[in-house]
């Protein structure tokens, strides 16, 4: 493992300071509340063509006649009618970090994406509330064909590869409450196409950043990985405390053709004032493979499900997940598998800890349909209460359609013991070093799969969480 650099180590003790608002005041801001003008107007102000204009609509017809979930964590507090749903930036995208305006720029600076794109990515993307401001893809991937743009700009320049994927089969304008929303205000986000054969050995990456007061942030991220290509993608996320409510309700879309391979990688930091209703998915042909890497801290309500559907013979999928519930959150987290071929594969595994109250819960589903002969899932959720006030749940879903398949699950709950702390601060370190140890020691399974970097800045938000200092 290559050592960190000075950056990536100043860019990990950051994540306190990007929970504070930046001083940027945007060029327009959409009235509050969701109506069919505002979705019209969105459309128009991206010149967007006709279909997807119309794609928008029938998501907003769908959302205002679609009741809220009402299985999950509380949404009570989240007014949708007081939620801004397009704030555009002071702000063009740009190929050139300079071109950036100097107070957007200084947050993605902090963060060490202009340093991280220099030495360690293919390419890098940033967004600012509902705009990219940034988009750029090293010379010798775009000359073998790969494509890696903002996608405001991929429904113009390819509109057939867009119109064919863009939630159609994957994630359906259709699919739920928060899709049909994203569906009709979707802005921003990023479009991928890897070319048959073409593997890229360092990443792309792509930040989302939402700083505007009672805001949406509604990113679409459409990913298309052809036959035998390979990528690794890594989104980062974070907003400021406000005392009002935002919400992100982003798309994830991955296409992952015959023997290709994906890792998506993400952690998400958002403040507690943020609910968290995005929705990821992946369809998988035949020998391919999607990785899900996720991290999950500081919004005060959470559903996330990744979805791997393997459609293909010998699809496989792995999911590898870390929570953190702190006081005031419930983060209601979990994986999603389909097995729809013969002899796929998936494992799922689950970590998550809870301190001063929070909860944090797993639901998961693993379903075998009748042509799935041989397949074999094994699934695992363990949980790990710092103090007698947090909990954690666990709600499994086995549907066995196939008599040939395997499905194992599993699921713990622990405190922390006595006997380990003891053991460790008789070794020299204090109570809160011997706790923090502990708690790195059972997310290590997720954090060395992480980028370097990115593994970083998680051990810094475990620290901080564990110091109670992030709100």
């Amino acid at each position: 493992m290559r050592k960190a650099s000075k950056a990536e180590i100043s860019r990990s003790g950051l994540a306190r300071e990007l929970l504070k608002r930046d001083d940027v005041q945007p060029e327009y801001a959409a009235p509050p509340g969701l109506t069919r003008r505002l979705v019209r107007d969105i459309s128009r102000k991206k010149g967007e063509p006709d279909w997807m204009t119309d794609r928008r609509l029938r998501g907003l017809e769908l959302y205002l006649r679609t009741p809220l979930p009402d299985w999950g964590p509380d949404l009570s507090g989240l007014n949708l009618d007081d939620i801004v749903y397009y704030v555009r930036p002071k702000a063009g995208e740009s190929q050139d970090w300079k071109s950036v305006p100097k107070e957007i720029r200084r947050t993605f600076d902090r963060l060490g994406i202009p340093e991280s794109e220099r030495h360690h990515l293919s390419g890098a993307g940033a967004q600012y509330d509902s705009e990219v401001v940034y988009h750029r893809l090293q010379e010798e991937w775009a000359d073998r064909g790969v494509i890696f743009a903002n996608m405001d700009e991929a429904v113009r320049k390819y509109p057939d590869l867009v119109r064919k994927h863009f939630m159609t089969e994957c994630v359906p304008v259709s699919d739920h409450k928060f899709a049909m929303l994203h569906a009709a205000v979707w802005s921003g986000g990023t479009f991928i196409y890897i070319p048959p054969g073409v593997r890229l050995d360092l990443p792309l990456q792509a930040y989302f950043r939402m700083n505007a007061q009672k805001g949406g942030q509604f990113e679409h991220t459409l990913i298309i990985a052809d036959r035998g290509s390979e990528v690794e993608y890594i989104e980062g996320c974070s907003a400021p405390r406000y005392d009002a409510s935002s919400l992100h309700a982003g798309c994830v879309e991955i296409f992952v053709g015959e023997g290709a391979t994906v890792r998506y990688s993400s952690i998400e930091n958002w403040s507690r004032n943020t609910y968290n209703l995005n929705t990821k998915r992946a369809l998988v042909d035949g020998h391919g493979r999607i990785e899900w890497l996720s991290g999950n801290f500081g919004s005060g309500r959470t559903m996330l499900y990744p979805m791997s559907v393997l459609r293909g013979r010998k699809a496989s999928s792995e999911g590898l997940g870390v929570v953190f519930a702190g006081p005031g959150q419930v983060l209601d987290i979990g994986s999603k598998v389909i097995h729809a071929a013969p002899e796929t594969s998936s494992v799922v595994n689950s970590r998550s800890i809870s301190r001063g109250g929070g909860r944090a819960v797993f639901r998961g589903l693993v379903r075998a349909v009748g042509s799935a002969d041989g397949s074999r899932s094994t699934v695992s959720c363990d949980a790990l209460l710092l103090d007698g006030q947090s909990s954690a749940g666990a709600y499994p879903t086995v549907r066995a359609e196939c008599p040939t398949v395997e499905i194992a699950h599993e699921a713990t709950v622990g405190r922390l013991g006595e006997e380990s702390l003891f053991y460790l601060m008789s070794r020299g370190l204090s109570e809160e070093e011997a706790r923090k140890a502990m708690v790195s020691g059972f997310v290590r399974p997720f954090s060395r799969r992480l980028p370097l970097e990115y593994a970083v800045e998680l051990e810094r938000l475990l620290e901080l969480e564990m110091e109670r200092k992030v709100a």
